[in-house]
């Protein structure tokens, strides 16, 4: 019996590389069919060339572009598509906050679109997994549950909102097509290697700790004791494509999160720890905390500092009964505490500030590939 057929788009980003690798791991009959932007073409297939030789040979590079039209393929490269392809992972977004608003509509909302139109026309289509987010509560308080999307809420950036009207787009064709939606919490490094591709987010806190004088204790930015929402990514892929395999998951939205996430004072203090440095004391308001990070070197490597604390200040909690419930079926544990994996978090940031800072270079970030 033929293994499964997975288009998938987004590659070479952190969370289509997850899930491309953990499709081929986790299957030894499955087949990817990633469909990548021209520009991005070499660096999918370096990153591709990390996988054991086996498994790379089950992955295909497919010159595209996942929120044009047919995905920016030909004819007969969509043709052949639609006869084989048995999932979708739907990876492609744009996450870079300082995105203008004609690129976040193309990728985030057109993007699920395409998706949508390409399943649509699969004749073996068992699911079509549309990778969102939990911020699509935007700034709403309080428990959110997967069921809910819109509830009047506003959002803090173009990213949140593009995010939101493209999972509306994906709840609106559930009736027509096998879709699945997945909405992660704040998306961190592998708890493994600590690897990730982009320091944004909670990161700030991170080099905030790494760059800061060892016998320093830091103020914490805000009060800290509303919840962190944190998930690695390793975990997040593993929980998406077991719920893309599971006829169970059509047609419901997954809150990918940890059932006890933790506030943002305790996150502080283990980085400080991880990072040998002294645990934060006492606190800053939250417009000084953005004057600190726009220090030099600093708004150079980590991107919009104001969205992220004020996430830290949004008492927010996310009901996640429905992935809980059938991820425990399919035999995937539960989200790892931060405590199991945030030494390797730091010490992944504390190698690459060392490496910049032997070429004199403090530009941490990498381009926000667009799929």
């Amino acid at each position: 019996m033929a293994g499964d057929v997975v288009l998938l788009t987004g590659l070479p980003s952190l969370v289509a590389r997850a899930v491309c690798f953990e499709i081929v791991r986790s299957d030894p009959t499955a087949r990817v069919e990633a469909v990548v932007r021209a520009k991005f073409v070499e660096d999918a297939r370096a990153t591709l060339d990390e996988l054991p030789a086996e498994q790379r040979r089950r992955v295909h590079v497919v010159e595209g572009d996942a929120a044009s039209i047919d995905l920016g393929l030909t004819g007969a490269e969509f043709k052949g598509l639609a006869r084989e392809v048995t999932r979708i992972h739907h990876c492609a977004q744009v996450t870079y906050l300082g995105v203008d608003r004609k690129t976040a509509e193309r990728v985030n909302v057109g993007g699920v679109l395409e998706a949508i139109e390409m399943g649509a026309s699969c004749e073996h289509l068992e699911c079509l997994v549309v990778h969102s987010t939990a911020h699509v509560s935007g700034d709403r308080r309080g428990r959110v549950l997967e069921s809910e999307l819109a509830a009047g809420q506003s959002f803090r950036s173009v990213v949140e909102e593009t995010k939101a009207r493209g999972e509306k787009v994906a709840r609106e064709a559930m009736g027509r097509v096998p879709i699945a939606v997945v909405r992660p919490a704040t998306i961190v490094g592998d708890s493994q290697t600590g690897e990730v591709d982009r320091f944004d987010g909670p990161y700030l806190l991170v080099l905030l700790v790494v760059t800061s004088p060892p016998d320093i204790a830091l103020p914490l930015p805000g009060r800290g004791d509303e919840p962190l929402h944190l998930v690695p990514i390793d975990w997040v892929a593993r929980a998406s494509v077991a719920l893309g395999r599971d006829p169970r998951a059509r047609g419901k939205t997954f809150h990918l999160v940890d059932a006890q996430p933790l506030t943002a004072r305790r996150v502080f203090e283990l980085v400080a720890r991880a990072g040998g440095r002294r645990g934060p004391r006492g606190s800053i308001p939250a417009n000084l905390a953005k004057a600190l990070l726009r220090a030099p070197g600093l708004d150079r490597i980590a991107q919009s500092p104001r969205a992220f604390l004020e996430t830290l200040t949004t008492p927010v909690s996310y009901d996640a009964r429905e992935a809980d419930a059938l991820l425990a079926q399919l035999g995937v544990p539960p989200c790892p505490p931060l405590e199991s994996y945030v030494d390797k978090l730091v010490e992944y940031v504390q190698e690459r500030v060392r490496q910049r800072r032997a070429t004199k270079s403090v530009d941490l970030e990498i381009d926000d590939p667009l799929g």
